[in-house]
């Protein structure tokens, strides 16, 4: 207190001050103080009075706080005591144990001054704004102040959070915080924000909520891991809870897989702490509220699929088959596991296949129902494998006709136990409990499947040595009738009520008995007492089905009869009266919420869900069954008669029109195809018309040129003429071209002759000399005459030789040798002559072929003109063919 007069100003003479008296100056030097050294001394003295002065406090300091947090921003020591204060003020001391009426008056008091603070919006503004501080003593405590009035005031202030500008957004950011005592108190802020508030939850999800939260149990050891794993974890049932939007995001964003790895138990489960146990239990929870049985139906098959493709369904169910685990995990684990299967085809086989680890291995399921039949089990246990096989059987016809299977006399195999046998043995066994479960699990089995309800009947039970032996029908019938307990009646009774329900050969069974209609009329003609009024409904519901599902076949029986005796002994009213007791009583509206088992006391187990549902159904049908005459039903078989009638042509015109469509259908597909044969048609003609329109235009086009005022007709024939004459003309240029070529051809053939002639000679003469008259003998004659003159000097010379002797002819023979070398000499001159001539040839037989080819061009293209006017051409050579001739 010396501190605190020293803050006021002085020291204490005499007559202390009030408490009040104090707060009022600490608040006055807080408003009127101009230096912020003064004004955060007295802020610091108002703290530490505002727990033992709660009310005085909360009455003067509120506003001058909020004036504080506004003024002084910049100052963070100052924030944290004003925020310390106020969190004080709204929260009553957690230190102290008070009394109940003491704990009560602070609630009152926190809840005024939460009022109070919440009723300017600006307030919550300002404390979020503040948030954004990095400083630990002013986020910390801001985030300590928001805590607490969303736990005073949560709808409130959760709008005012909803509407401020990136409100949430700023509350997420505590999660990010490298502080762990301000990321872990912001969860427990999230907490509070997220409760009851979809949309809230849906802001949270989007900001990143489930990548983060995820990491910070990984981050912790998963299940074992410590408090912050159970914050994050009831953070996560806070998104999912009813909220199909948030189930969905985290189906999509594959965060279901990365759920496995929290169920991995080893082999050592022994000493579980209890925060793994509330951990686990958290997570199974998790499970449960994406799969549970009122989500939508599509939402809740995708997330089963998810879990069997992942493997999480195959990690909870070796925990279901592990040893060591505690029972109320056990317990939650086969509560996770039925809502896991319930209704999926897939995750329902692969559960049929699951063997415990036992020698030799068991099904699972017969593992389950062993526990289940066993008194000795815990209740909430034997609830839960109740559950587990209700699920189990859930649109599973084949698993029924398994089950069924097993009772058969064709199937028992003696030397294992088999489900059928552990539900028959509890049926009849002589604990209640064990009689109620067994029955509504064989009525399961039967439930919405017309095959096995038949296949049933055919199931016989031995009773005792020397007697043969009876139905399970009648067995039921037998023990109903022998004063059983209640719980054992009544499960009896729903499960002879599901069996023989839209059977008439399960009816006609059952009333094939003598004794079970005197039974059931005697039991609902009592004046029994509060409890056996239940065991009075379901007899009277058991017999209005044998009325409604009565197909008349046995003739003590007919549906005409039981209404006839419905009414001598009971009376119509007090039967329907009976009935309607059922769906009044107070369990059963219970059992009708919802799939799972769920009593707090083994004798509360009265009615199942599924039978819930078969009730509503047949209460109303029975009682119009019942209370009809019987000229209402002749003249309502005469209605269903006609309706079957009118049904028939229905169904006839049905059939008609089914046929006609067909036709209709076919008829649909050919106009479809004429119709594109018809546009592929049009398309060519519309070418062709387009094609012939270029010829008209190029026609025209034509006209013009040819001529222009109407003398078409004549100017063409003159043109043709023309041209005729003309190519005329060019043919006799080509033929005497053609005779000059051949002229030339032949000339130059004798040049090369002689060329080559003059070359032998040349030889000759250089070889042997005598043989010179040979050669010259054997030369052609050459065009000049050159030739004429040596074969007349070869004759002088042979008369000459004759006649001269030796000498003479040597000397004879050198001047003729000369001579000869004289003439070879001419020769070659003449041969360099014709060479050169010979070239001069080529050249012109060049420009003649040259300029034939230019002729046959020119005859071509006359040809062709001719031909596009109309005429009819000769064919001819043509100028490749004439080349050719040529050469």
């Amino acid at each position: 207190m010396n501190y605190i007069w020293e803050v006021v100003g002085r020291q204490p003479t005499g007559q202390q001050p009030s408490g009040a008296e104090t707060i009022q100056k600490l608040c006055d030097r807080m408003a009127s103080s101009t230096l912020l050294e003064d004004r955060r001394d007295a802020v610091r003295a108002i703290k530490s009075l505002s727990k033992k002065y709660r009310v005085e406090v909360g009455t003067m300091a509120m506003d001058h706080l909020l004036r504080i947090l506004q003024s002084d921003r910049t100052d963070t020591e100052i924030l944290g005591y004003a925020l310390d204060t106020l969190y004080n003020i709204v929260c009553s001391d957690e230190e102290e144990e008070p009394e109940e009426n003491q704990q009560k008056q602070e609630d009152d008091l926190g809840a005024r001054f939460t009022e109070e603070f919440i009723g300017e919006p600006d307030n919550i503004t300002l404390l979020l704004t503040l948030l954004e501080e990095f400083d630990f003593h002013v986020r910390w405590r801001g985030v300590k102040l928001l805590t607490v009035l969303l736990k005073s005031q949560c709808a409130p202030v959760q709008s005012i959070v909803l509407v401020s500008p990136m409100g949430v957004s700023r509350l997420m950011d505590l999660l990010a915080d490298s502080r762990e005592v301000i990321r872990n108190d912001g969860l427990l802020l999230l907490q509070q924000l997220t409760k009851g508030n979809t949309a809230i939850q849906k802001i949270v999800a989007f900001e990143n909520a489930f990548e983060r939260l995820l990491e910070i149990i990984t981050e912790e050891g998963s299940s074992d891991g410590g408090i912050v794993v159970e914050d994050c974890l009831l953070l996560l049932l806070n998104l999912l809870k009813n909220n199909s939007s948030n189930q969905n995001f985290l189906k999509e964003g594959s965060y279901i897989q990365k759920m496995k790895p929290w169920f991995e138990v080893g082999d050592d489960n022994s000493g579980w702490s209890a925060q793994k146990v509330t951990n686990l239990h958290l997570m199974l929870q998790l499970v449960r509220v994406m799969v549970s049985p009122v989500n939508s139906p599509g939402a809740t098959a995708s997330c089963q699929k998810a879990m069997f493709q992942c493997g999480l369904l195959q990690q909870l169910c070796t925990i279901l088959m592990a040893t060591g685990v505690p029972a109320d995990i056990l317990t939650e684990t086969i509560n996770t596991v039925s809502e896991v299967i319930r209704g999926s085809e897939v995750n329902q086989d692969y559960f049929a296949s699951v063997n415990a680890p036992s020698n030799p291995p068991r099904p699972a399921i017969v593992v389950l129902l062993m526990s289940m039949v066993n008194e000795r089990q815990p209740f909430v246990l034997r609830c839960a494998v109740l559950y587990c096989f209700q699920c189990f059987l859930y649109k599973n016809h084949k698993g029924q006709g398994e089950i069924v299977a097993t009772l058969l006399p064709s199937t028992i195999d003696a030397s294992s136990i088999s489900a059928g046998q552990l539900l028959c043995g509890g049926l009849f066994s002589a604990d209640s409990l064990s009689n109620w479960c067994a029955a509504v699990a064989l009525a399961h089995a039967l439930q919405d499947n017309l095959t096995q309800k038949e296949q049933l009947l055919r199931v016989q039970l031995a009773t005792s040595l020397g007697k043969p032996p009876v139905s399970l029908l009648q067995q039921c019938t037998n023990s109903l009738s022998q004063g059983s307990r209640v719980q054992t009646k009544v499960g009896l009774l729903m499960l002879l009520c599901t069996w023989i329900s839209n059977c008439p050969i399960a009816v006609m069974h059952f009333l094939h008995n003598q004794d079970n209609v005197p039974f059931l009329t005697g039991q609902i003609s009592e004046n029994l007492g509060e409890d056996e009024r239940l065991v009075q409904g379901l007899c009277a519901l058991l017999l209005g089905i044998c009325i409604y599902y009565n197909d008349n076949s046995l003739e003590n029986y007919t549906k005409e009869k039981l209404k006839q005796l419905i009414e001598k002994r009971i009376g119509k009213e007090n039967f329907v009266e009976k009935l309607g007791f059922i769906s009044k009583h107070e369990l059963y509206s219970r059992a009708a919420q919802k799939p799972q088992p769920a009593f707090s006391a083994p004798e509360h187990m009265l009615f199942d869900h599924e039978f819930t549902k078969l009730i509503k159904e047949l209460e109303g049908m029975i009682t119009k069954a019942v209370l009809k005459s019987s000229e209402e039903e002749k003249k309502e078989e005469e209605v269903k008669k006609t309706l079957e009638q009118h049904d028939s042509i229905v169904t006839q015109y049905k059939e008609l029109i089914r046929e006609q469509d067909c036709q209709i259908n076919e008829l649909k597909e050919q106009v479809a195809s004429l119709t594109s044969q018809s546009e592929t048609l049009q398309s060519t003609v519309t070418q062709q018309f387009s094609q012939m329109q270029q010829h008209k235009d190029q026609y025209n086009i034509l006209k013009l040129k040819l001529g222009k005022d109407g003398h078409v007709n004549s100017l063409q024939t003159e043109e043709q003429s023309r041209l005729r004459k003309k190519l005329e003309e060019l043919q006799r240029q080509n033929q005497l071209l053609q005779t000059q070529l051949t002229e030339r051809d032949s000339l130059m053939t004798r040049g090369n002759v002689i060329v080559s002639s003059n070359d032998q000679i040349d030889s000759q003469i250089v070889k042997k000399l005598f043989s010179k008259y040979y050669l010259i003998k054997k030369a052609p004659v050459r065009v000049r005459g050159v030739t004429v003159v040596e074969c007349r000097k070869e004759r002088g010379l042979r008369k000459r030789c004759a006649s001269l002797n030796n000498t003479a002819v040597k000397e004879l023979m050198e001047k003729e040798l000369s001579s000869a070398t004289s003439s070879a000499a001419v020769m070659q001159t003449e041969k360099s002559k014709l060479q050169q001539e010979l070239q001069e040839s080529k050249k012109e037989q060049d420009d003649l072929l040259m300029l034939l080819a230019d002729q046959d061009q020119k005859i071509l293209s006359l040809k062709h003109r001719l031909q596009d006017l109309g005429e009819t051409v000769r064919s001819s050579e043509t100028g490749d063919q004439r080349k050719t001739n040529c050469r």
